[in-house]
C-alpha cells in the first residue's frame, strides 16, 4: 500500500502516517528484559506493508529505540524511507545538538535524518543557540529539516525568528479527547504551511473504549473501526499527520485502514465538537 504524502509550499513533504517506536525497547530507559527483536519485527511488517516513515528519539530507551529502527532499516533503500529523531532538552547547547545528532545517525545506521526535532523546550539553553546548530547540520544535508515537538505557537514563532531554515513541522499530544492545539497552534500552523504532527493520536487506545455513539455512527457510516475514524479525523485536517506505536501485524493493517479516504468536513466538524469528554489542556507529560 502507498500511503499518501502531503506537501507544503515550501517543498517539505512527508507521508500522513506512520510508525511511532516510543516504549519500543524501554521508555525512558533501556529494558533489560527486552532484546528488541519482536520490536524490529514490528516495524519489518510495517516497512514491508509500505509504511516508509518510523518516528524515534535518542531520549527512547536511552538510544535504544534508534539502534531497533536501524537494525529494521538496514539494508533498504534510504531514500525511501522518512524517518525522524529528536533532541533531548538537556542536549540544546550549541555542541550538545551537534554531538547529539552524531549519536542518534550511529545508533540509526545512517548518515542523514528527514527531520530532526528539539523533542521539548528548554529555557536553560538560549534558542537561539539551538536553532544555530539545527542550521548547521541543514547546511551540511545532516538533516534535511528542522522541526520542533510540544511547542506552543508562541516558542515557535520565537525559534523560526531565531532560524535561516524553516521550521516545517511541530509535533504535539492531539486526538479527538485532547484539543489543546486548537486554541492557537493548529490554526497558526495551517496559516504559516507548518505541519502538525499528532502524538498519541488514540490517547493510549481511551478513545476506542469512549462511550460515543457518534462515534459508532461514524463507524457505521464509513464502515471503518474506532481507530481508523480516529486516526482518519486528525489527517483528513489540513496540514495534519501521525504516527503510532503499533507492536502487532494486526495493530498495523487494522491502522492502515486509516489512510487513502477522507472523512467528510461535517463529520469531521460533528467529532469536533460532539466527541465526549475532551481536554483542552494537555494532562499528559510530553515525552512522546
Amino acid at each position: 500500500m502507498s500511503i499518501p504524502i502531503k506537501k507544503l509550499k515550501c517543498g517539505f513533504k512527508m507521508p500522513v502516517f506512520g510508525m511511532g517506536t516510543w516504549i519500543m525497547g524501554g521508555d525512558t530507559e533501556r529494558d533489560p528484559e527486552n532484546d528488541g527483536q519482536n520490536d524490529i519485527a514490528s516495524l519489518i511488517a510495517g516497512l514491508e506493508r509500505g509504511l516508509t516513515l518510523i518516528d524515534t528519539a535518542e531520549m527512547y530507551a536511552n538510544g535504544f529505540a534508534e539502534k531497533i529502527v536501524g537494525q529494521a532499516t538496514k539494508g533498504r533503500n534510504r531514500e525511501s524511507l522518512f524517518i525522524t529523531s529528536k533532541v533531548w532538552p538537556t542536549h540544546l547547547s550549541y555542541d550538545g545538538v551537534l554531538k547529539a545528532c552524531e549519536n542518534s545517525l550511529k545508533r540509526l545506521g545512517t548518515d542523514y535524518l528527514d527531520l530532526y526535532l528539539i523533542h521539548k523546550p528548554n529555557d536553560e539553553f538560549p534558542i537561539e543557540e539551538t536553532m544555530k546548530a539545527l542550521d548547521k547540520l541543514s547546511d551540511e544535508k545532516v538533516i534535511r529539516a528542522i522541526g520542533v515537538s510540544n511547542f506552543t505557537a508562541s516558542r515557535l514563532k520565537k525559534a523560526q525568528a531565531c532560524a535561516n531554515h524553516k521550521i516545517v513541522l511541530n509535533q504535539t499530544h492531539y486526538n479527538l479527547s485532547c484539543r489543546e492545539p486548537e486554541t492557537e497552534l493548529l490554526t497558526y500552523c495551517q496559516d504559516n504551511h507548518i505541519m502538525l504532527e499528532a502524538w498519541r493520536p488514540l490517547q493510549k487506545g481511551a478513545i476506542l473504549d469512549a462511550e460515543s455513539p457518534l462515534l459508532d455512527e461514524m463507524c457505521e457510516k464509513y464502515s471503518k473501526t474506532r481507530s481508523q475514524i480516529a486516526l482518519n479525523w486528525l489527517i483528513s485536517q489540513p496540514n495534519v499527520v501521525t504516527m503510532s506505536t503499533m507492536r502487532s501485524v494486526k495493530h498495523i493493517e487494522e491502522n492502515m485502514g486509516a489512510v487513502g479516504w477522507s472523512m467528510h468536513a461535517d463529520d469531521i466538524n460533528r467529532l469536533r465538537h460532539e466527541f465526549p469528554g475532551q481536554i483542552k489542556i494537555s494532562d499528559v507529560v510530553p515525552l512522546s
